[in-house]
Order: structure tokens, then C-alpha cells, then sequence
């Protein structure tokens, strides 16, 4: 999973940040103070910086010219300022793309995907960090698909959601405690009942691929796959 550290100094934008950024798998650290802030980004040791232009008794400007003195960590400008000398500043300082507010989601997502991804070719030891395999079964972190033996379904988010938490804690029992609390956590609400019936929904379509017994069912314990 990447992580990504938010610099955002308006509290309502950076806790937007945090949701939308962990509904999208990724996780997520921000600085909740301003001084510092390039010693803190190398204590983070983030796989990307979402970087506002405008903070408190500094900006993004130099904190991105500072960070590059020791570090090449992909940085996104986020800025209210949107003209062409702006984004050239921030691109000349080392920035790897540059964003106005208000953005639209899903271009501030297809952007940090499209970073994130130059920055893994360039360095194949981050691995590729878009998909989860678990015996021959993949689940595709950038399309909400699961894929066996050359078929594939596609997930609604909360199914996602789910078989990335069976995912991640492959050969451990998952607890449906446990997988509640992570979707209450990712802004996805749903009761008992229905995490049942997400879960026979799963199963049908992985059924559907080839895999008819994958997800495990540990009477009073929770899920498994293995």
C-alpha cells in the first residue's frame, strides 16, 4: 500500500484528503503542524507529498525546493492559484504535477495513480502496488476487479472494500468485528446483515471465475482466505 502525507494547512480540505485518499486504499499521514515540515516528510518517508502552495509562515514553493535538497519523492502541488507562471514555479522547484482547487476527485486520484506509477518504474524495488494476489486469485487495487484463470469480475465499492481487507490478512482469520470497523473507518456504513450479504454476493461472483470455496467461513470467529 502507498502512503501518501498530506500538507494541507485548511483542517475541512485535509480531512477530505484523508477519506478520499483512504476509500482509495492508499494510507495516509498529514502534518498537523507547519514548522518543520521537511524533516517531518523524511520521517514519514512518504511515497508521495499532496502539497499546498499557500501555508502558514512558509510555502509550498520552498518546502518542495527544501525537500529536494535531500529527497525525490513525488510531489503534488495543491493550489487555489491556478496561472501558468504559478505552475511553472512550482514545476521548476522539482514538483511532479500541479493541481487547482477545488479539484474534482477523481482527476486528483487519476493523477496521484499516474505519479505514483512513474515513480514505481523508476524504482521497480517499490514493487507495483496496484494489485493483491492471493493463490492465483488477483484483486486489481486500480479497477475494483478480481481476475482467476483469465476471468474477471468487477467489485462494488463495498464488496472492494471487503476483499481488500480478506485480501490483505491472507492465511489470518479476519474477524467481521474487525472488517466492520474498517469500513465505519473508510466512511462505509453498513449493519451486520448486510456485511452477510456482501459477503454471499462475493462469493457468487467469485464462483462465477472459478473459485467456489475461496472465502472460509470460521463459525464464530469470522473469514478466511488462504
Amino acid at each position: 500500500m502507498y502512503k501518501i502525507m498530506v500538507i494541507e494547512d485548511e483542517e475541512q480540505i485535509r480531512q477530505e484528503l484523508k477519506v478520499l485518499l483512504g476509500n482509495a486504499l492508499y494510507q495516509t499521514v498529514a502534518a498537523e503542524q507547519f514548522e518543520n515540515l521537511e524533516q517531518q516528510v523524511a520521517e514519514e518517508a512518504p511515497d508521495l507529498v499532496l502539497l499546498d502552495v499557500t501555508l502558514p509562515g512558509t510555502d509550498g514553493i520552498t518546502v518542495c525546493k527544501n525537500i529536494r535538497k535531500t529527497s525525490d519523492v513525488p510531489i503534488i502541488f495543491l493550489t487555489s492559484r491556478n496561472t501558468a507562471m504559478d505552475e511553472l514555479n512550482g514545476m521548476t522547484m522539482g514538483g511532479d504535477d500541479y493541481i487547482s482547487k477545488p479539484f474534482y476527485a477523481p482527476i486528483l486520484l487519476a493523477r496521484i495513480a499516474a505519479v505514483v506509477k512513474r515513480a514505481a518504474g523508476e524504482k521497480p524495488e517499490r514493487g507495483e502496488g496496484n494489485r493483491i494476489t492471493v493463490q492465483g486469485c488477483v484483486l486489481n487495487l486500480l479497477n475494483s476487479t478480481i481476475l482467476y484463470d483469465g476471468k474477471s469480475q468487477e467489485l462494488t465499492k463495498n464488496e472492494f472494500r471487503i476483499c481488500y481487507c480478506l485480501f490483505s490478512n491472507e492465511g489470518r482469520i479476519v474477524p467481521r468485528e474487525e472488517i466492520m470497523d474498517d469500513l465505519w473507518e473508510n466512511h462505509i456504513f453498513i449493519d451486520d446483515n448486510t456485511l452477510s450479504v456482501h459477503i454471499t454476493h462475493i462469493r457468487a461472483k467469485l464462483k462465477k471465475i472459478g473459485l467456489a470455496d475461496f472465502i472460509e467461513t470460521k463459525r464464530g470467529q469470522g473469514y478466511l482466505v488462504h
